[in-house]
């Protein structure tokens, strides 16, 4: 009996093809994991790989909002004690502006306010893991400098203006910081300079100048909890982002974990298929050789 040799290698090539399914099913059933290489399922290889890359930039995303969040809420709460230093400097020159006091209660009054100017001037240079919160990108050094031997005292800025951004997974960018200048030294609302003239007026009993110097503080105020309120929404955006980049990664986590993972009884019955189908292909190529074996010696 001749058997066409095409036949016979189809057979061992089908042999050869399931021989391989059982063992790649067989390693889903042991390992659990359905994706061992990019032939497997080129598709869900590609999306295994984007999976990857989001669920890792999420998780970096997550790490530094959590650190600059961290930084920001410290110079928040900085602010926040930035306000008390005002508040009571408003009322001490306020105080000091009844017109009844003496040479000696306004030195008082100078000396309050000088203690506050210090106490506001070391706020202005907080710094947080090394690094001052209001000096822009300069951040290596303390960003404001008091000189005390001008009439009045003069306080230098040497940060600078930049504002620095973390971008979300999402491509926002969110402010992380005030440069100081905005907030201590503006245009328009200078809080130190204001205190140092104060200082200087009620020293030198001044009053015709303290009294419109207290208004300006009121200015100085307002210009910080509009710089404040900025730096409070950016760590609102902050932690929504970061929020919904954990939730994120969860979500793509598990799906990942769906995309990978074997559907066991599924990947049972395929094995079970496969291996009926094996044993039918063998018995066919035993068949076909004992019959070649059989017209052989006739």
């Amino acid at each position: 009996m001749n058997v066409d040799p095409n036949y016979l290698q189809q057979l061992a090539a089908a042999l050869s093809r399931t021989t391989a399914q059982q063992q790649n099913l067989s390693s889903q059933i042991s390992s659990g994991v359905r994706l061992t290489g990019l032939g497997d399922d080129p598709v869900a290889a590609a999306q295994n790989v984007q999976f990857s890359a989001q669920i890792a930039a999420d998780s970096v995303f997550t790490q530094t909002a959590a650190t600059t969040t961290a930084k920001m809420q410290v110079a928040d709460s900085t602010l926040g004690s930035v306000v008390d230093q005002i508040n009571q400097a408003i009322s001490v020159a306020t105080a000091g502006n009844n017109g009844t006091n003496n040479a000696g209660d306004r030195s008082s009054v100078a000396a309050e306010l000088t203690t506050i100017r210090d106490e506001i001037l070391g706020l202005a240079n907080t710094s947080y893991s090394g690094k001052y919160l209001f000096s822009g990108s300069q951040n290596n050094s303390p960003p404001f400098q008091l000189d005390s031997s001008t009439s009045p005292a003069t306080v230098t800025y040497s940060g600078d203006t930049v504002v620095n951004y973390v971008s979300t997974p999402g491509g926002q960018s969110i402010a992380t910081n005030v440069p100081g200048q905005q907030i201590f030294t503006a245009a328009g609302g200078d809080l130190l300079g204001t205190l140092n003239a104060l200082i200087q007026g009620f020293s030198t009993g001044d009053t015709a100048t303290t009294s419109a110097l207290t208004s300006q503080l009121s200015t100085a105020l307002s210009q910080l909890s509009t710089q404040r309120a900025s730096l409070d929404g950016s760590i609102n955006r902050l932690q929504s982002a970061s929020t919904y980049a954990l939730q994120e990664r969860t979500r793509l986590v598990a799906n990942q974990t769906d995309l990978l993972q074997a559907d066991l009884p599924t990947v049972a019955t395929q094995l079970s298929s496969s291996e009926t189908q094996q044993s039918a292909l063998e018995s066919v190529i035993v068949a076909i050789e004992q019959q070649g074996t059989l017209f052989d010696r006739m």
